[in-house]
């Protein structure tokens, strides 16, 4: 403890009745082997990595009663069963105990392993485990909503829905038109009837005309031959076609 102390290591002494792992417990291994022989084992339905070996443990030796003895008496190896579980592909690890120390060591022997503990102390037990099931799924693990969901009082009503948009979403409503293609009449202009010029309206209170028009290379495509350093640029007659058109409007026949 004096050396852990000088590194930094937290410790605290463990409320347990027996020093489990420890030659402290052998003189309760005979005792243990005769009990441990009027039980009836059965072989694990999924497979088990071994704290004994850190291995992937057989049926026959979690049904011998010898493994159990010896897992009372010897080392734990809990890195070694993560790195076994690391080169079977295994990348997210769910810690069903009373808090997350399995989980702070397991971060400590794998990098890119994800580990989720269900139960935290101090914590609401409901809360901590849904907690923990949402981490699950958010690093891609399969939940079965609709069971979680069931007889909750809202498990009828629950229903997948769409996300609201993102702020970075944006969603238009403006109607999609063409310069020359909209009604123009309906907003109170007159059609100037000209490729460069979209409308033309009287300016109130004056003998003032304003007209209107959208140029860009997706409305007049050919814009885009006139380029100058790679930006297009309308060409120098264009402003003479506008400002004819214009005389024509109010009747000026000189440029």
């Amino acid at each position: 403890a004096a050396v852990l102390a000088e590194r930094g290591v937290k410790t605290r002494r463990l409320t347990v009745s027996h020093a489990f792992h420890s030659p402290l417990m052998d003189p309760m291994l005979d005792e243990f082997r005769t009990v441990l022989a009027s039980v009836a084992f059965a072989a694990p339905a999924v497979p088990v990595v071994s704290n004994l070996t850190g291995e992937v443990a057989s049926a026959e030796e979690l049904c011998s009663p010898e493994y159990w003895v010896r897992h009372v008496r010897e080392a734990v190896r809990f890195a070694d069963g993560i790195s076994t579980l690391q080169e079977q592909g295994v990348t997210r690890f769910v810690e069903l105990g009373p808090d997350g120390v399995l989980s702070a060591m397991g971060a400590d022997c794998v990098e890119d392993g994800v580990f989720v503990p269900v139960l935290r102390k101090d914590r609401d037990e409901a809360e901590s485990a849904v907690t923990g099931v949402a981490q699950a799924y958010g690093h891609g693990v399969s939940v079965d909503w609709a069971a979680y969901f069931a007889g909750t009082g809202i498990g009828a009503g629950a229903r997948r829905v769409d996300l609201p948009t993102y702020a970075f979403q944006h969603q238009h409503y403006w109607l999609k038109s063409r310069a020359g293609s909209a009604n123009v009449a309906s907003a109170g202009l007159s059609p100037a009837v000209h490729p460069l010029v979209g409308a033309a309206v009287s300016v109130a209170g004056g003998d003032e005309v304003l007209l209107t028009g959208r140029l860009s290379v997706q409305s007049h495509p050919w814009l885009a031959g006139h380029a100058v350093g790679g930006t297009v640029i309308l060409p120098g007659t264009a402003f003479v076609e506008l400002a004819v058109r214009a005389g024509d409007q109010v009747g000026c026949g000189r440029l």
